[in-house]
Parts: structure tokens; sequence; C-alpha cells
């Protein structure tokens, strides 16, 4: 007897759930594909809102948006620095943003949304403060359905691009292998420089 076939996603598969919070995470132009700053200025966030469809041309976006917009970005991608074990995401730096995000979460409320076939949550008000909820609402999904630390930013400095883990061990903390030699030839650098140092008699 075949065994009944089962409708829950894969938590290989990267939801849609993770596309909205990406998207939004992945403006920074530091990332391996050199994008332009998205966030840098009130028509820059406004451009990236009509590019979403998130936004129209009577959109209000003001300097201070962009500036939230830019805050609230830096303070997931610690986040997920620390879903990738970095080591400069100390406690400290990690705290001050997830105190950062617990601030934003009452300056963006969610509202729940019941149905038939379910609940979920949305953003309580619109434009530029909805889109903020709506990346907070999303990353609630995700952490409800078990896949938060999946999402992950690259380890390798600066690139800090922004990541779906699919490894069945959850291993992934660089965004491709290019990052990945670079980090180790690094690495390898500063154990050489350390121990030449450490057999340079001037240096002591």
């Amino acid at each position: 007897m075949m065994s009944p076939r089962t409708t829950e996603p894969s938590p290989l598969t990267q939801p849609p759930a993770a596309d909205v919070v990406l998207q939004f995470v992945n403006t920074h132009p530091a990332g391996p594909h050199r994008l332009p700053e998205r966030f840098g200025s009130a028509e820059a966030l406004r451009a990236w809102l009509r590019e979403q469809a998130l936004g129209w041309e009577t959109t209000h976006v003001t300097e201070a948006d962009a500036a939230s917009a830019r805050e609230l970005r830096e303070a997931l991608i610690t986040v997920l620095l620390a879903h990738s074990a970095d080591k400069d995401t100390t406690p400290g730096v990690l705290a001050e943003a997830e105190g950062y995000l617990r601030h934003a979460a009452s300056r963006y409320p969610l509202v729940t949304v019941v149905t038939a076939s379910g609940a979920s949550l949305a953003p309580a008000q619109t434009d530029v403060p909805g889109l903020f909820g709506t990346v907070l609402a999303n990353a609630t999904e995700l952490a409800q359905t078990g896949v938060w630390d999946r999402l992950r930013a690259c380890r390798h400095q600066p690139c800090h691009f922004g990541f779906f883990d699919r490894t069945r061990n959850k291993s992934t903390v660089f965004c491709g292998p290019g990052c990945g030699s670079r980090e180790s030839m690094r690495a390898y650098r500063q154990r050489k420089k350390a121990l030449a140092a450490e057999h340079d008699p001037s240096s002591k």
C-alpha cells in the first residue's frame, strides 16, 4: 500500500516568505552582483518600491523612510550573519540588532488575519511602514515554520549577501564558492602573517 502523499513543503525548498525578506536585505551595494545602494535616498527607495510592485508614483517616501529602511536592513543582516556563525557578529552586536528589531516591531505593528483556511500576520499600516511590517511578518512566518535559521548572510566581508541555505545539515555560510574561496585565502594570509610575526625577533 502506498503511503499517503504529504502536502508539507520540504524544509530545503525556499519558501515565498524567504523571497520577501531576501529581496529587502539584498538591496545593499556590497553583494556579489555589485548592485547600487537601493535605499540611499527617498527617490531610490521609491524606485525600488515601484520595481517590487509595492508602491506607485504617488507613494509618499521621505529621506527618513530611506534611513529607516537602511537601519532595518542592517539589523536583519546582523541576525542573518549570526545564523552563519559569523565571528565578527559578537553577542553585543547581535543584542543591539535584536533590540532594534523589537523597537521596529512596535513601530510597524502587525495584525492577525483569520480565514477558513488558516491565519497569518499582515501589516497594520500602508505605504512605507506597511513595507517594513510586511518584511517583519514574513520573518515571523519563517520562524513559525522552523526555517528562520536557514536564512543567512554570506560570511565573507564585505559581501553579506542574503541567501536561503538548502543543505540538509544547514552547513552553508557563504553565498557561493567564490566568496568561500576568497574567505579561505584571507584566513590563510592572516595565519601566515601571524606565523611570520611569531618567528620575527624584531617583533618581540
